[in-house]
């Protein structure tokens, strides 16, 4: 789903909203979002999931093409994890849309 199936699906489902407010509210959400994460804040989001900011240290790589170390620095990522309510949907929908099959023979005794 990108930004825009978000903002029409919004606009279809809430009848009072234009399509351009329901633009405004996904950009208005997702920009705080951001704004958060940028200021170190955790993000929590009941049922869904959280965000937060992970930290990796520097560390020594190595240049591909001449084979030379270089350090690589620090690096702050934006790390996403699934809530409970969204692992169990996600796994209850792949389970029903692909059923187990049995693989191997059954032995004959």
């Amino acid at each position: 789903m990108t930004r825009s199936d978000l903002v029409a699906l919004l606009a279809e489902r809430f009848s009072q909203l234009t399509h351009r407010d329901a633009e405004f509210a996904v950009k208005t959400m997702l920009d705080a979002m951001s704004d958060a994460l940028v200021r170190g804040h955790r993000i929590e989001i009941r049922g869904f999931g959280s965000f937060q900011v992970n930290r990796r240290p520097p560390r020594m790589g190595r240049n591909p093409r001449s084979g030379e170390q270089v350090l690589i620095p620090e690096k702050l990522v934006p790390h996403f994890k699934p809530g409970k309510a969204l692992r169990e949907a996600v796994d209850a929908q792949a389970a029903s849309a692909h059923p187990p099959t049995n693989t191997i023979p059954p032995t004959e005794a």
